[in-house]
């Protein structure tokens, strides 16, 4: 149904395109120890520091995965606060290779960190014991929200396709929203959404890839079967005026459906190394837009990103792949079908 050559072309054609994410980056910090004995002041565990590691998360896991995928031509728009995490998130994203001229600073925020402390003994395994949350829930304010809608209209000429990552953090206003999509419309560039938050927000975007979950939130029933799903698909195209929504569903695949034409089922590529989801949409929508962005269809954008997600799945933590390693595991697609 699919020539397999075709999409690997798509897939040495990824590194072409370049992406403007915007949305809420975040700071996955890691600290580790080795339990040492417990406290005189309370009858809690000492650890002993080891190691700490400052990951990528939200939206920058996003942009992270895309300068894998393209070689660094990316950049992010968003907000940090002007705290000592901030830097940590500047420096880990710099290392990512993202460019961070749009990412601006309000003192009235906090950086999103999100802080795993895990312990372990010379007789155990690596273990997490606490996670630490530091985040600002509030809508931006109206001063650094038209920064925000002047950094993407500035930027966005400049790059093939506009990702919005949205985690709920509250870069995601309506009014940057409608400025990021127009924008790039008005721009002929291809915009790809990415929400954890109601996906009704979000009118006219190329594409949008929620998880079922989310889905769900969103339409307020539950998919069932055949039936269910098939509306949702219909009742997102028709809520958000989307071209396409590409539905993820786990262990079950993906669906795409499209304008004017029949729903595509793809069946998941690996159910049987899943050692850890954690970003796997990320992952999978970074796939896409390239993907889109190098000239591939609906169908074959979405066989890209099943085949990013089934790799990044088998590896611990928010993980990457890249061109070399989504050719090397290419594979013949099982027959898709609606």
């Amino acid at each position: 149904m699919f020539c397999k050559n075709s999409i690997k072309k798509i897939i040495k054609d990824l590194n072409k395109a370049s992406v403007l994410v915007i949305g809420d980056f975040a700071l996955d910090e890691m600290i580790y120890g080795m339990s040492h004995r417990i406290s005189r002041e309370a009858p809690v565990l000492i650890l002993k520091h080891t190691k700490t590691d400052n990951l990528l998360g939200a939206a920058s896991n996003a942009a992270n995965n895309i300068s894998k995928l393209n070689n660094g031509k990316v950049a992010a728009i968003g907000v940090t606060g002007d705290d000592y995490h901030a830097a940590m998130l500047k420096t880990a994203l710099e290392e990512a290779n993202v460019d961070i001229k749009g990412l601006l600073t309000d003192k009235n925020r906090v950086t999103t960190t999100k802080t795993r402390i895990s312990g372990s003994s010379a007789q155990s395994v690596i273990q997490q014991i606490v996670r630490v949350d530091r985040e600002t829930k509030q809508e931006l304010s109206p001063e650094t929200e038209e920064k925000i809608i002047r950094k993407i209209r500035e930027l966005t000429p400049h790059y093939d396709g506009i990702l919005l990552s949205d985690y709920g953090n509250g870069v995601m206003t309506g009014k940057i929203i409608d400025a990021a999509i127009n924008t790039a419309n008005n721009c002929g560039k291809i915009v790809a959404v990415d929400s954890q938050d109601e996906l009704y927000r979000f009118k006219n975007p190329g594409i949008i890839t929620p998880n079922q979950p989310d889905a769900e939130k969103t339409l307020g029933y539950r998919i069932t079967g055949n039936r269910t799903l098939l509306k949702a698909g219909h009742d997102l195209l028709e809520m958000t005026g989307a071209g396409k929504v590409l539905l993820t569903r786990g262990a079950e695949g993906m669906v795409l459906f499209e304008r004017g034409a029949d729903a595509v089922s793809i069946p998941a590529f690996n159910k049987t190394e899943v050692f850890d989801v954690t970003g796997a949409g990320d992952t999978v929508v970074a796939s896409v837009i390239l993907g889109l962005c190098a000239g591939a269809s609906g169908v074959e954008a979405a066989i890209i990103g099943n085949l990013a997600a089934s790799l990044v799945v088998r590896k611990f933590g928010a993980a990457t792949t890249s061109i070399e390693e989504l050719i090397q595991n290419m594979e013949e697609p099982d027959e898709c079908k609606v």
